[in-house]
């Protein structure tokens, strides 16, 4: 496929280096040079702009770090938006607020006929640059159906949650679920350290038990060399504990264990440890830490 992608961070860069090895011809962007640089070195030609992008794909895909850099790159002056788009389809791989999901997609469509998937996606650069991510997926069939070579490339399991919005939602799921136990899985570290315990046979002596699960298995071990190597950020864990706050607030379903985890991590923030991995809140456990 023609795939324009936006945003080559750390996913974007994973991504399509993945996309590529599998064929695809893509074209991308990002607001930083050394970004669409250290792309292009993988085989990804350059655009001077989202638009520019949207142009060239077939599917135009979305994975950038905030809700207001989505906007930007669909409804800024040069976005995606300012081309005919009839026939495409936007796919956002972005965490990014539902409500602000449902009207971007609206707005779109309204004004370049342009479709929208959202599709969030958990498991982190490896994953993508595997094609093992897991993808949960919002909107029509018809979209689903021109989205899916190109999420299938980057999936492990892709799943189409219901219209747009569906997709958002399910990762605010997976965000309670992960980074909850980001902060239990700190908090049990410390308890074995504490009581004497080398913790580096917790995920082995555990593992066929009820404590059991696979962030046990690949975080647990880092967590214990304190490699916090960012495989995401840590603002990144607190904008979407927040973001699932919001969301719960709004349906009205209580989230007491994701507050918590919440202001744990806006003190790790707040500190100046955002630009670590998130599975450094074990900062805010480990008595040798000085924050």
């Amino acid at each position: 496929m023609k795939i324009g992608f936006i945003g080559l961070g750390l996913m974007g860069h994973a991504a399509t280096k993945a996309l590529v090895e599998r064929g695809h011809d893509i074209v991308g962007y990002d607001i930083l040079p050394d970004k669409i640089e250290a792309a292009s070195a993988h085989g990804v030609r350059a655009a001077a702009s989202p638009a520019e992008v949207a142009a060239h794909g077939d599917v135009v895909m979305v994975s950038v770090t905030s809700t207001d850099a989505v906007r930007a790159a669909v409804l800024g002056e040069t976005g995606v938006a300012t081309i005919d788009g009839a026939g495409k389809v936007l796919i956002d791989l972005s965490t990014t607020e539902v409500p602000a999901t449902l009207d971007m997609a609206e707005r779109l469509n309204a004004t370049n006929g342009m479709g929208w998937v959202d599709a969030p996606v958990s498991g982190g650069p490896e994953a993508a640059g595997s094609g093992s991510l897991a993808i949960m997926a919002g909107g029509s069939e018809a979209d689903m159906k021109a989205a899916e070579p190109a999420l299938n490339a980057l999936a492990g399991v892709l799943t189409h949650m219901g219209p747009v919005g569906s997709g958002q939602v399910t990762k605010m799921v997976n965000q309670v679920l992960v980074l909850n136990s980001y902060v239990l899985l700190a908090e049990a570290l410390a308890l074995a350290e504490a009581g004497g315990v080398d913790a580096t046979k917790i995920p082995a002596a555990l593992g066929t038990g009820h404590a059991g699960s696979n962030l046990l298995q690949a975080v647990f071990p880092r967590m214990t060399a304190r490699d916090f190597e960012p495989r995401g950020y840590a603002r990144q864990a607190l904008k979407d504990l927040d973001m699932v706050k919001d969301l719960a607030r709004s349906l009205k379903s209580p989230t007491p264990m994701t507050g918590q985890s919440a202001e744990l991590f806006r003190v790790l923030v707040t500190k100046g440890h955002g630009e670590i991995d998130g599975t450094a809140i074990l900062k805010m456990f480990d008595p040798t830490e000085r924050l």
